[in-house]
C-alpha cells in the first residue's frame, strides 16, 4: 500500500512543481548575489544569506530560510490536502476501500508518504543549495552566527542535518493539520487553503502584541529556531520547545484525521 501511494504521488506533476520552485528560487537568489556582488547586510534579508555570500557552505541554511516562510508550507499544504480529499474528488476513494484494505492502513500509508515527501523535499533543497553555494561562493571553515571558534566540517554537516530534520518535523505539524482538513471535505483545494489559512493566521498572531499570551503555542512560533543549530554552542532551548510543540500538533491532528476518516461515510 505504501509503494502504491508513493508511486501515485511521484507520478503527479503537481507534486514536482512546488519542488522545482523551491530549488529554483534559492539558486536565482545566489546567482543575483554573485553577479551583482550585493548581499544583504547582516541581520537583513533571509536568515544567514549575508553569511552565505562569504561562505557557500552555509548556503543550504540560507536556502532553507528562503523557502520556509511560504514556498515549503504551500507545497506541504497542497500535497497533504490532496491526500484524502483528492481521492474523494476523483471518485476513487470508495473503490480503494472496496479492496481488502482497512481505512487505518490506507491512512497510515498516506501519512507515511507525506513524511517521506516532506523530509525528501527539505533534504533535496539543502543538497542542491550546498552544491550551488560552494560553486558560487566557495567553501571555508564556518564561523557560528554567535561568534566563537569556527565549526569543523563534521560539525557543519551535522548541524545542517539537524536543521533539515527540525524543519521537516515542523512541516509535519502543518501536514497533520491539513490532512485532518482533507478528511473533512471532498475538495483538495479547500483542504489546502485551510492549511494555508492556519499558516497565515499563525503568522498574524505571532506578529500581534495583543496575542502574546498565546504566542508560545501557535504552530509557527519556533520554526526559525533551526538557526540556533549554527550557534556555538548550540542553543537548545527554543529547539527543544519547538520539537515538543510540533509533537503535540502532530499527535493530536493525526489522531483527529484517523478518528474522522475511520468513521466517515464514504460516498465518492
Amino acid at each position: 500500500m505504501f509503494l502504491v501511494e508513493l508511486r501515485k504521488l511521484v507520478g503527479r506533476p503537481r507534486t514536482w512543481v512546488p519542488v522545482a520552485m523551491m530549488l529554483t528560487l534559492p539558486t536565482v537568489v545566489a546567482v543575483f548575489i554573485k553577479v551583482t556582488g550585493r548581499a544583504p547586510r547582516p541581520g537583513t534579508g533571509p536568515s544567514l544569506l549575508a553569511e552565505a555570500f562569504n561562505n557557500g557552505t552555509l548556503f543550504p541554511a540560507a536556502a532553507l530560510g528562503i523557502i520556509l516562510p511560504f514556498l515549503l508550507p504551500i507545497a506541504v499544504a497542497v500535497v497533504s490536502g490532496d491526500a484524502v480529499a483528492g481521492e474523494a474528488s476523483a471518485g476513487t476513494l470508495r473503490y480503494l476501500l472496496v479492496r481488502p484494505v482497512s481505512r487505518t492502513r490506507l491512512l497510515a500509508a498516506k501519512t507515511a508518504v507525506l513524511v517521506v515527501y516532506v523530509l525528501a523535499t527539505v533534504l533535496l533543497v539543502a543538497a542542491v543549495s550546498y552544491v550551488v553555494g560552494v560553486q558560487l561562493f566557495g567553501s571555508k571553515p564556518v564561523s557560528s552566527i554567535s561568534g566563537g571558534e569556527p565549526l569543523t566540517t563534521t560539525e557543519t554537516v551535522l548541524r545542517i542535518v539537524g536543521a533539515v530534520l527540525y524543519i521537516g518535523w515542523s512541516m509535519l505539524a502543518l501536514a497533520a493539520i491539513t490532512l485532518f482538513l482533507s478528511t473533512l471535505t471532498d475538495s483538495p483545494l479547500a483542504a489546502a487553503l485551510g492549511g494555508l489559512g492556519v499558516l497565515v493566521g499563525s503568522s498574524t498572531l505571532f506578529a500581534l502584541d495583543a496575542a502574546s499570551s498565546v504566542r508560545p503555542y501557535i504552530p509557527t512560533r519556533y520554526w526559525l529556531a533551526f538557526l540556533d543549530f549554527f550557534r556555538n554552542p548550540i542553543l537548545w532551548r527554543d529547539i527543544e520547545r519547538g520539537v515538543a510543540l510540533q509533537a503535540v500538533y502532530i499527535v493530536v491532528f493525526f489522531a483527529f484525521a484517523w478518528a474522522n476518516f475511520s468513521t466517515k461515510d464514504i460516498t465518492s
